[in-house]
């Protein structure tokens, strides 16, 4: 087999890569040790099948690999596939990892006396610019938008803005920043992705790998 034959299957980097390499196992397939090595710099990895080798990349970029056809599944957050909108991507399963929500937030002092239906323009700091701009245009709301990848809860204290659009899982961060939650636009949680024409060239080899993953996400909600 050659390596342009195997499946290219798609890791996040951070806090879901864990859950997702369990999740994998669930399916059959193991990364090589080397996928261990946190030293390493190694970026593609095989896998106990010689069909499937695994990338691993930023949760941003999991989504651009799998719908341009560089990889042919993966594993994104719904956050990413709402932020980009690839019509490229199918995603026909909730994995149930990486569960939390993407909300509105300001400084606690600033909420004392602000009231979010009244807001005509807003400057937000956040890496979701295009998520953030709709879901405030939906509401007759402007959206400035500055866009950040990490630090959102400085932008506040800082003098950038007054409010921020991030990724919260228990709110600790937030609070040990003086900000408060406001809103919630998203529930957030990852999905298994897969490129729509990977789908039709291959249906026996990608179909296979989506109801494997669908096997377990059944098995563990039983």
């Amino acid at each position: 087999m050659t390596t342009g034959d195997k499946i290219i299957f798609a890791l996040p980097k951070g806090r879901v890569l864990d859950d997702g390499v369990a999740m994998l196992a669930q399916v059959g397939i193991a990364p090589e040790a080397a996928f261990f090595d946190k030293d390493s710099r190694q970026l593609r990895f095989t896998t106990n099948r010689a069909d499937v080798d695994l990338i691993r990349v930023r949760s941003f970029d999991v989504a651009t690999f799998v719908a341009f056809g560089a990889a042919h599944a993966g594993i994104a957050g719904s956050d990413v596939l709402l932020e980009f909108e690839y019509a490229e991507l199918y995603a026909p399963l909730d994995l149930g990892i990486g569960v939390c929500r993407l909300v509105v937030a300001e400084p606690e002092s600033v909420k004392a006396t602000d009231d979010p239906l009244r807001w005509s323009h807003v400057r937000v700091a956040t890496k979701y610019p295009n998520l953030t701009r709709r879901h405030f245009a939906a509401r007759g709301v402007q959206a400035e938008c500055i866009k950040l990848h990490g630090a959102m809860e400085l932008a506040p204290a800082l003098g950038l803005c007054r409010r921020i659009v991030d990724l919260v899982e228990t709110g600790s961060t937030l609070r040990a920043n003086g900000l408060v939650e406001v809103e919630t636009i998203a529930e957030v949680s990852s999905r298994l992705v897969v490129n729509r024409v990977a789908l039709k060239t291959r249906p026996v080899e990608i179909g296979a790998l989506v109801d494997s993953f669908t096997e377990v996400v059944r098995g563990q909600a039983a």
